[in-house]
C-alpha cells in the first residue's frame, strides 16, 4: 500500500518527494517504484470515488472506482517533481496498460497553487503494455486563469487520474521518461 502520509495540509496536496531528478538528468525511462507515490481522492471535498495506488511487481497499479455523485470524480496517484523537468523536455514517455479507459495525467506546476489547478492531457489503455507519448504542449490548463504552456522546469508533480465520469479504475504505470 501507497503511504497516505501528507495527503491534505490545508487543502493541498503534499505528495511524497524521492528527489530522484536532483541532478538535473532523467533517464529516458525510469521504473516508476523508483519514484515515491501518494495517493488521493475526491473524498477530500466530499466526493465518493473510492480507489487505492500500490506498487505491483515494479509497476504502479491505481484502482477503485470512480464516482462523479456529490461533486465528485478522481482518483489519483502522484509523485513529486521538486527540480521539475530538465530543461529542453518536449514530452513525457509512460509504459502503460488497463482495462480500456480513457486516463489523464495531471501535471502541477509552480503556477498551480490552487487544488483544482493542473495541465492534463489523456491516453487510452488496452491489456496490453504499450508506451504512450505525451508532448508537452498538448496538456491542457484546467482553467481559463492558467497559462497556456507547460514549462518544464516549472513542473512540480506528475500525477497518474482516473478521472471526469462514472467508472471501475485499473491502470498499471511501469515506466516515465522524458524526451
Amino acid at each position: 500500500m501507497i503511504s497516505r502520509r501528507g495527503l491534505l495540509i490545508a487543502g493541498l496536496a503534499a505528495p511524497l518527494i524521492r528527489p530522484l531528478q536532483a541532478q538535473g538528468a532523467w533517464p529516458e525511462m525510469t521504473p516508476v517504484a523508483d519514484f515515491d507515490w501518494s495517493y488521493l481522492a475526491d473524498t477530500v471535498m466530499g466526493g465518493v470515488s473510492e480507489g487505492q495506488a500500490r506498487i505491483e511487481d515494479g509497476a504502479l497499479r491505481l484502482t477503485g472506482r470512480v464516482s462523479t455523485a456529490n461533486r465528485g470524480g478522481f482518483i489519483q496517484a502522484r509523485t513529486g517533481m521538486p527540480d521539475g523537468l530538465p530543461a529542453g523536455v518536449t514530452a513525457l514517455r509512460l509504459r502503460v496498460r488497463g482495462n480500456g479507459e480513457r486516463y489523464f495525467v495531471h501535471l502541477r506546476t509552480v503556477r498551480t497553487r490552487l487544488p483544482w489547478q493542473y495541465y492534463q492531457q489523456g491516453f487510452e489503455t488496452g491489456t496490453d503494455w504499450a508506451e504512450v507519448l505525451l508532448p508537452l504542449s498538448g496538456f491542457l490548463p484546467s482553467g481559463r486563469m492558467m497559462a497556456g504552456a507547460v514549462r518544464p522546469g516549472e513542473v512540480r508533480s506528475i500525477g497518474l487520474v482516473a478521472y471526469g465520469r462514472d467508472h471501475v479504475a485499473d491502470v498499471s504505470l511501469s515506466a516515465l521518461g522524458a524526451l
